[in-house]
């Protein structure tokens, strides 16, 4: 009876220690999933539906690895509809004897570090990856990069924020005239 009794015990206890390692080896086959990989600013914007042109433009350009790079960097982008106002100076920017004034065009919408929108907001100009100065207004909470309102700002990306602004930052010696 005493054995009878030892053996249901040790049974149980074996039991347990079978269950136990089975347990720890289908929690340790188990894969965790990986987090998400931080997006860069490229990235980002690209997921964006209203910057398609931008991210466009960006490849034309060969600008695609610098706002993938490591950064930081604060980027105005304009949206389809303010590229759309270029009218034909859109098309010609694309062209590939351009590519040197799409690249000054989209670096006047870079700058260098993080610049949250409160910190833009803080601004009176900054300086662009193209060396132009940007004059930043702001006037009942609305800021205003030169010529162009920031719609939404603080759109955060591994590499920098961006602020979608309603108008091509162009910079001011070769100012395409806009389209009515």
């Amino acid at each position: 009876m005493f054995a009878n009794s030892l053996v249901r015990r040790w049974l149980s206890v074996a039991a347990i220690v079978v269950l136990a390692g089975w347990t720890g080896a289908s929690l340790a086959q188990e894969k965790k999933p990986e987090p998400p990989k931080p997006k860069d600013i490229v990235t980002v914007a690209k997921d964006a539906s209203n910057l398609k042109t931008f991210c466009r433009l960006l490849e034309s350009a060969g600008l695609v690895d610098t706002l993938k790079g490591k950064g930081p960097y604060t980027v105005f982008a304009p949206t389809d509809e303010a590229f759309k106002k270029l009218g034909k100076e859109l098309d010609e920017l694309q062209k590939p004897e351009n590519e040197a004034k799409l690249q000054r065009i989209l670096k006047n919408h870079v700058l260098e570090g993080r610049k949250n929108a409160a910190d833009v907001k803080a601004m009176k100009s900054a300086k662009t990856l193209a060396g132009k100065e940007l004059k930043i207004t702001v006037k009942d909470d609305v800021v205003m990069i030169d010529a162009a309102k920031i719609t939404k700002a603080d759109t955060d990306a591994s590499n920098g924020v961006i602020h979608v602004v309603d108008a091509v930052l162009v910079p001011a010696d070769k100012k395409p005239e806009p389209k009515p």
